[in-house]
């Protein structure tokens, strides 16, 4: 058991010290502060105005204004997952909105958005799912058909 802690424990200090070692700030070890001929040359080309357009079209292409909406009266608890997450109870009707800012990686393959509302009192008497809603960008993306799927109200958001 002792030989595992110590094992761990070097293992741990030494991946400090090699990422210690890899922290660069474009200065020389030497301490007179002269830029490496990479970084010059880096630093010497500015970005096109086409390509600034670029980066700005995919920062917006990867941010969207996500809604999250649950129906019903009284108070409920709620699982969601959009830019934040959670599972509290809240009073009926309740809406959450957030930005969601996706990564390159989840463009492409996905950033899942959730809400699924406890049970509520149908008009039959019944208890069913409380009615749950979700809007990506103002539209209507999900539901769960007003209660009757249990299931909650998920969504995928690519791009």
């Amino acid at each position: 058991m002792r030989k595992t802690v110590t094992g761990i424990a070097l293992a741990a200090a030494a991946a400090l010290l090699l990422t210690g070692c890899g922290s660069d700030d474009g200065a020389k070890g030497d301490g007179s502060g002269a830029e490496r001929a990479g970084d010059k040359a880096a630093a010497s080309q500015s970005p096109s105005p086409e390509a600034a357009e670029s980066d700005a079209a995919a920062k917006t292409k990867g941010t969207h204004e996500v809604t999250l909406e649950v129906g019903g009266t009284g108070k409920v608890s709620v699982m969601y997952n959009a830019a934040s997450s959670g599972f509290e109870e809240q009073s009926l009707p309740w809406t959450l909105t957030e930005t969601v800012e996706l990564t390159a990686a989840e463009q492409k393959v996905g950033y899942l958005v959730t809400a699924v509302p406890g049970s509520i009192t149908a008009a039959d008497g019944l208890l069913q799912q409380a009615p749950c809603v979700i809007k990506v960008d103002g539209k209507k993306v999900a539901d769960n058909d007003a209660g009757k799927n249990p299931k909650g109200c998920t969504y995928t958001i690519k791009g």
